[in-house]
């Protein structure tokens, strides 16, 4: 009974205001955001349609880590990607004006790419090294005056719930402006809602900030133990089921 009660929650209540909300945070930030600017318009608008998605999927919540932050500092955040949901988690409850650094190919969903690219995030051209390269410029541009990057290091989400390897773009972004990177465990997302299937299912999601770690004197060759070393941080706070 408790399946058939969910299923008819989320395809007749949760689908058709999640596509409502979507639709009009979208057209939101298309309208205003070219306007009066995307740090306000491209941040607050999808910071509460990600809250009210992870409330109507009636996801429990729970953050902790948010005082080891100053919300006038610039950070590039690392966190694992266990799921779509990992976005809403972290947009909504992360509390830092954040841009993304996101696929190619999400900037073909209908309204949703457009407001993104209006909104200032980066979408991450892999197919050659200079068109990643010109990815990785255009996201330097957005970190200013407090304004922070998210990068899944992974690139994709996680079949299993575990980590995979991760990439070392985000660290030559950090290392470049001299920016601390803040490592994030993600944990619950790959329950809610799995790869590739559209079963929703309500749970509970946490998200840890870590403390920030300093890159101020590091280089290039520093990157392989600033990758280990944030990798590690993430996974020892994991739960025990995804490592």
């Amino acid at each position: 009974m408790k399946k058939i009660v969910l299923f008819l929650y989320q395809w007749i209540i949760f689908g058709p205001l999640f596509f409502l909300l979507t639709l009009l945070t979208a057209l939101l930030v298309m309208a205003m955001a070219p306007l009066f600017g995307s740090r306000f318009w491209g941040y607050y608008p999808p910071r509460w349609w990600s809250r009210l998605t992870c409330w109507l999927a009636l996801c429990r919540v729970k953050s902790r880590g948010h005082e080891k932050l100053d919300p006038r500092r610039s950070y590039i955040f690392v966190a694992n990607h266990q799921g779509a949901f990992d976005i809403f988690l972290v947009y909504g409850f992360l509390n830092q004006n954040v841009k993304w650094m996101q696929k190619q190919s999400l900037r073909k969903i209908p309204f949703v790419g457009f407001a993104s690219e209006k909104a200032g995030h980066v979408f991450v051209d892999n197919t050659n090294v200079a068109k990643r390269t010109a990815s990785i410029e255009k996201a330097k541009e957005q970190i200013v005056d407090g304004v922070s990057m998210v990068v899944f290091p992974e690139g994709s989400r996680s079949h299993t719930g575990k980590m995979g390897p991760f990439k070392r773009g985000a660290y030559h972004i950090a290392l470049d402006l001299k920016l601390p990177i803040v490592p994030l465990t993600v944990n619950g997302p790959y329950d809610v809602l799995k790869r590739n299937t559209l079963r929703l299912h309500p749970s509970k999601m946490e998200l840890i900030i870590h403390e920030p770690i300093p890159t101020e004197g590091l280089t290039e060759s520093d990157i392989p133990e600033l990758i280990s070393r944030s990798r590690k941080i993430i996974y020892d706070a994991l739960w025990e089921k995804y490592k």
